[in-house]
């Protein structure tokens, strides 16, 4: 059971997204243009801040409300939703977690406000779930006190806004003890010479959200910007990932329920055979199994959130919140175009938004297939 507090923040989410998303997302998703406008009314909200303490400009809430916030979001669209988690979970929380005391002093401020956002960018084009095998690298330059980059990297959520502050980078930093690559975070601000923000893609879903590809030649920027221990990149990397998880599940479980509200509305309007189409016992069984889904994957994402609030150990319940939340979401978006018929192939109705954006759940921030090498390393089985 949420609080009374909780409830409340849900409560507020949930009429935003019904009356200031929802009028206007469908128009921003066929144009593929990114919604400042919304971006701008979140940050007044407080949602960009949610997780983070008041001292610094945030909520003074947990990781627990602001998948709440995000699950509201993703019910009625996805782009936005995952502008927030990105922005939240991959931008600012790195720098919350790791950065020194001026680092936080200098980004923090605008980050958890919404006036800017943040990117991370760890995947690159020839490959994501392999962390360790990234290939972008970072030389120190130790006579003019700078870390050099270069290499590329896919994919990046937030990374070329007109608000975009900065973007975080994992980068190859040297060698370890064992042969392998020691791995460090980097801070780039936006504008910083030899990086270069590609086009945006041509997306089949989160049409509404910024994401591009970011390469980086001969990029320089002061070694003061070395995020948290040099060579703790990959741990740090691991630790965000985990964190990030549970924040799609949350999305996911938005997306399937969504999938319920729309189909249930429509079932009770549309009429065949004399009667409405909710009326047939095959609709209430799908529309009954959809309910289910969403609300067990709920359970699964609430579960997660509360132990990473608690201090506890969570990795094994957040992969299998994200697997379980995403793949539900998958065929909820699967099952609700069904029911819509031929409606729900036409852009027009959100059921179609929701299919086209189901499916990279499966895939961002760990494949199902990399969530179930987590729950089985953490059974002891490798």
């Amino acid at each position: 059971m949420l609080s009374e507090e909780l409830r409340e923040l849900q409560a507020s989410v949930r009429e935003f997204a019904r009356e200031q998303v929802a009028p206007v997302i469908g128009r921003h998703y066929e144009e593929h243009t990114f919604p400042y406008e919304i971006v701008r009314q979140m940050g007044k909200l407080g949602l960009f801040g949610l997780p983070f303490p008041e001292e610094i400009g945030g909520m003074g809430g947990d990781y627990l409300a602001y998948c709440v916030a995000l699950e509201e979001l993703a019910r009625v669209d996805s782009s936005v939703a995952i502008t927030l988690e990105a922005a939240v979970s991959l931008g600012t929380m790195p720098i919350h977690r790791f950065g020194t005391e001026q680092q936080r002093r200098q980004w923090l401020p605008r980050l958890v406000t919404g006036e800017a956002l943040a990117a991370f960018a760890l995947t690159e084009p020839q490959g994501g779930s392999d962390v360790a095998a990234i290939r972008t690298r970072a030389t120190l330059d130790t006579a003019r006190g700078e870390w050099v980059i270069n290499g590329s990297k896919a994919f990046i959520t937030n990374s070329g806004t007109d608000i975009t502050a900065l973007v975080t980078v994992a980068a190859v930093t040297g060698t370890g003890p064992d042969g392998s690559n020691e791995i460090s975070l980097l801070i780039v601000p936006a504008g910083t010479p030899g990086m270069r923000v590609g086009p945006g893609y041509s997306k089949v879903g989160w049409c509404a959200s910024d994401t591009h590809e970011v390469s980086f030649d001969d990029c320089r920027v002061p070694v003061e910007n070395l995020l948290g221990e040099r060579g703790r990149g990959l741990a740090q990397c691991l630790s965000i990932l985990d964190e990030g998880r549970v924040a799609i599940a949350a999305m996911a479980v938005g997306l399937a329920q969504g999938c319920v509200d729309e189909s249930l509305r429509y079932a009770q309007e549309r009429r065949a055979f004399g009667r409405s189409i909710g009326e047939f016992q095959a609709i209430q069984f799908t529309l009954a199994d959809m309910a289910t889904r969403a609300h067990t994957a709920r359970l699964a994402y609430h579960d997660a959130a509360a132990r990473l609030v608690a201090g506890e150990k969570f990795t094994r319940e957040a992969a299998m919140a994200k697997l379980y939340a995403s793949e539900v979401a998958v065929t909820n978006a699967r099952e609700a175009t069904q029911i819509y018929g031929g409606y729900g192939f036409m852009n027009e109705y959100p059921v179609a938004r929701f299919w086209r954006d189901s499916k990279i759940l499966e895939i961002g921030e760990g494949t199902s297939e990399i969530q179930r090498m987590v729950i089985a390393r953490d059974l002891g089985l490798s």
